[in-house]
């Protein structure tokens, strides 16, 4: 069956990059959504504890518990915590000194159970989650009323890996967004707060890191795509993809391959199947227009279980660099890489 490797050598020298821009390994906040962006959550978390990181962030709160024992913080960006009913137990938000759930909305204070330790998103230009600049007040008394621990704010830039004045701007207001919500700490009695806004992209846009932490995902993973004249050097791709080979059929030419007939042969050649398809994650749109790194190049349409290529060998290398095979899907490498199912096996190496 087809399988992936995460190669440690490359995600300990992105981090060994990443820390030089943080200026230090304690404000890493490795990034581990949606399968640690189709890596294996369970398996980056390994390599990130082995390198130092002490702190992730997930989207759930199931993703929280899988790692819990990995990191000394965690912050979730899209989860309440789960109260069992008719039980004694605490949820995961009040009873772990490691999770963090994140207030994406001023109505939604009033779900959080009370102690619950959480960190005031604030929405400064990209109009996705996050409190208006202008409602931080009132999210302030709400969050004081609810009883619950406010520890730190944060936004999320729009636009930091594009060439645009746009990542200026958003960080123009976060700084009054900052300014503000001292003088509200001490208002409602918080203590110091936590700050922080760079993704991938912010932090590198940054001359020099002042915040608390960055919350680091693609860069971790070797595979962000940036303007030329922002672009960093020496980051390596972590995963690679291969599939075996299920069968081979020698062709001549004019003849056609896969669904619908959609490529046809201009000589005799030998075609193999291989079992890497869209239930898979390869993604459709790259059918009859990819080659591999290794100048095999695929034939047919992509199929449910398996694809095709002009090629002979028992194993394939479909992809090392998430990148490049974007490309040819007209896509970024978060979707190429977020598309690929858990199912696969993972293997660090």
């Amino acid at each position: 069956m087809a399988k992936i490797t995460l190669n440690k050598n490359n995600f300990f020298n992105n981090l060994d990059i990443i820390a030089k821009a943080t200026q230090s390994v304690d404000k890493i906040a490795v990034v581990l959504k949606d399968n640690a962006y189709g890596h294996g959550l369970v398996a980056m978390a390994t390599m990130a504890k082995e390198y130092g990181v002490k702190k992730a962030v997930v989207q759930t709160e199931d993703e929280a518990k899988q790692i819990e024992d990995f990191f000394d913080y965690i912050l979730a960006l899209n989860a309440i915590p789960h109260v069992p009913e008719r039980s004694g137990k605490h949820p995961l938000g009040v009873k772990s000194d490691k999770v963090r759930y994140t207030i994406n909305d001023l109505h939604s204070i009033v779900k959080f159970p009370q102690g619950t330790k959480v960190e005031l998103k604030v929405d400064t230009g990209m109009h996705r989650n996050g409190v208006a600049m202008n409602q931080l007040e009132e999210a302030f008394a709400k969050i004081k009323e609810q009883g619950l621990v406010l520890e730190a704010l944060f936004t999320h830039h729009r636009s930091a890996d594009e060439l645009s004045s746009e990542w200026f701007w958003q960080k123009d207001n976060f700084k009054k967004v900052k300014e503000e919500a001292v003088g509200l700490a001490g208002k409602y009695d918080f203590g110091a707060l936590r700050f922080h806004s760079s993704n991938s992209a912010a932090l590198f846009r940054n001359s020099s890191f002042d915040e608390d932490m960055a919350r680091v995902g693609i860069a971790a993973y070797g595979c962000m795509q940036l303007p030329d004249a922002i672009k960093i050097e020496g980051l390596k791709p972590v995963l690679s993809l291969y599939a075996n080979k299920i069968s081979s059929r020698e062709l001549n030419s004019s003849e056609r391959v896969g669904y619908g007939g959609t490529f046809e042969t201009d000589k005799n050649c030998v075609v193999s199947n291989y079992d890497f398809g869209y239930g898979d994650g390869f993604l459709r749109v790259c059918s009859n227009n990819y080659t591999t790194p290794h100048a095999k190049k695929l034939v047919g349409r992509i199929s449910m279980d398996n694809s095709s290529f002009i090629c002979e060998d028992d194993e394939i290398l479909i992809f090392d660099d998430a990148s490049k095979i974007a490309l040819s899907a007209k896509t970024m490498s978060y979707e190429v890489l977020t598309s690929l199912k858990s199912s696969i096996r993972r293997e660090i190496i």
